[in-house]
């Protein structure tokens, strides 16, 4: 399914989580619904670290709604890691990193290879 967007609403909540973890990482897997990601899922055992968020791949759901996932980076860069990179083609298509200082400016979206993707925030 082809995304159009994020719903305001979780972007939101994905600002709060980057927030209220700091100085740590969050990591959640994305849903989406008729295109649009509206959904958000933490995974049991992750561990949340100051330079990096990490669970079991094989936690993850096997889902055909699951679009991507979002996590955060403390260190404000809003750019993919080696091991970011390495992680998202396992987790989707679409991947959001949000940094400080935690605003709706404050994050990027990336593709599965790294490519920078614009993603509409829909209400």
């Amino acid at each position: 399914m082809k995304i159009i967007g994020i719903r305001d609403s979780l972007l939101e909540l994905l600002i709060h989580l980057g927030k209220s973890y700091h100085p740590r990482e969050f990591l959640a897997i994305l849903r989406e619904n008729n295109g649009i990601i509206e959904e958000m899922e933490l995974i049991p055992g992750t561990e949340n670290r100051e330079s990096s968020a990490s669970f079991s791949i094989s936690m993850l759901p096997l889902d055909p709604h699951t679009a991507g996932s979002a996590h955060s980076h403390p260190n404000g860069v809003l750019t993919p890691s080696g091991a970011d990179l390495r992680y998202f083609p396992s987790a989707g298509r679409y991947h959001l990193i949000i940094g400080p200082p935690y605003t709706r400016r404050s994050w990027r979206c990336y593709k599965s290879d790294g490519t920078p993707v614009s993603m509409e925030v829909i209400p």
